[in-house]
């Protein structure tokens, strides 16, 4: 069994943080210069450890290449005005990435191996996290089951792993969304509440037919009737009607997102009015023809609030209130980032700070 000592780490011998433009990072394609990983196996997790980021070496029948036990987090590090490092809420992403690995399956991973593993490895390469506008570190906890065997049955083996990446922002624009009528991403009783990654591949062939047609993102319906608003490709969805905050519930369907629920808290604090309900589709478009739609926006640890300029459903296209008007979003988004970055009060006490 591991315990909460310092984990082991191996230190790489050559370190690529001087070849990196801080000032022009892309999103996820650039990797700092180490790694988390620890196995699962014979039952219980081994002790993890800290290597050099590289690639991993696994078996052609490796299960999760087959039948899909892989889940993972999506996580940001900001530094602070005084150069320390700022994590939003880890023990919320521990908490769903366990519901994620229960839903598959799969073994839960300890708090020292999530918590005290992100510390530890953040600490050790903080010379990655960005001081730029707009930039931070992408934090991405992931687990795969990794039993060589051609067979669907749980993995008797997993491997946990985090890397972490130098970004900048997600979103460069507002977004041009549409309503998802055919397709669907989940259904009742299925893995939508979890990060698992086949959620993600089987949103690629839509979203890809909508980015042909000039769409940024889909708002998916839900599965039985596409009648009502669940969430977009990679955020939470909000809008403001008649002055008051309107999102879905969260359930079986809609990942339950920690940006989400840190907005929401925010918004009543602030003296808004906030329904969690569904939203009908015929809702949001009548609302939208009559200019009731006072803003439209998404909410994710990406892009903390993304703001939606176009709606189309169907053969229709509403362009939305100017930016600068919203009030809502903008200032709980400039709250909630102000947070993130140590510009702002943490009355919470959210943010993991070393």
């Amino acid at each position: 069994m591991i315990d909460t000592q310092e984990i082991e780490v191996q230190r790489t011998e050559h370190s690529r943080l001087s070849e990196i433009n801080f000032k022009n990072l892309p999103f996820g394609k650039v990797f700092s210069d180490h790694a988390l990983i620890a196995k699962y196996t014979n039952g219980e997790w081994q002790a993890p450890k800290i290597i050099p980021y590289g690639d991993i070496h696994l078996s052609p029948a490796t299960s999760a290449l087959h039948y899909g036990q892989a889940v993972f987090e999506g996580m940001k590090a900001f530094k602070n005005p005084d150069g320390e490092i700022l994590v939003f809420r880890p023990e919320k992403n521990h908490e769903r990435i366990n519901r994620s690995a229960e839903r598959l399956c799969m073994p839960k991973i300890t708090e020292h191996i999530f918590i005290e593993g992100i510390k530890q490895l953040v600490s050790l390469d903080r010379n990655w996290v960005p001081n730029e506008p707009d930039s931070s570190m992408y934090i991405r906890p992931f687990m795969i089951g990794t039993d060589p065997f051609l067979g669907v049955k749980p993995s008797d083996d997993y491997l946990f792993m985090i890397i972490t990446s130098p970004v900048g922002p997600y979103y460069s624009k507002p977004l041009h969304l549409k309503v998802e009528t055919e397709f669907t991403r989940a259904a009742k009783g299925g893995v939508g509440f979890a990060k698992a990654a086949g959620n993600y591949a089987s949103a690629m062939l839509p979203a890809k037919k909508a980015q042909n047609q000039g769409i940024d993102q889909l708002i998916w319906t839900d599965a039985k009737e596409h009648k009502y608003l669940e969430e977009a490709g990679t955020m939470n969805m909000m809008a403001v009607i008649d002055g008051k905050l309107i999102t879905p519930p969260t359930g079986s369907t809609i990942l339950a997102g920690v940006t989400r629920e840190s907005f929401l808290i925010l918004s009543r604090e602030a003296g808004y009015i906030v329904e969690e309900r569904p939203i009908a589709i015929e809702e949001l478009i009548s609302a939208a023809r009559s200019g009731k739609l006072e803003e439209l926006f998404g909410v994710g640890t990406a892009a903390t609030t993304a703001h939606v300029a176009k709606l189309s459903y169907e053969d229709e296209t509403f362009e939305l209130p100017p930016i600068e008007s919203r009030k809502i979003s903008n200032q709980i988004g400039n709250q909630l980032i102000g947070i993130k970055m140590g510009t702002v009060e943490d009355v919470h006490n959210w943010n993991m700070k070393f």
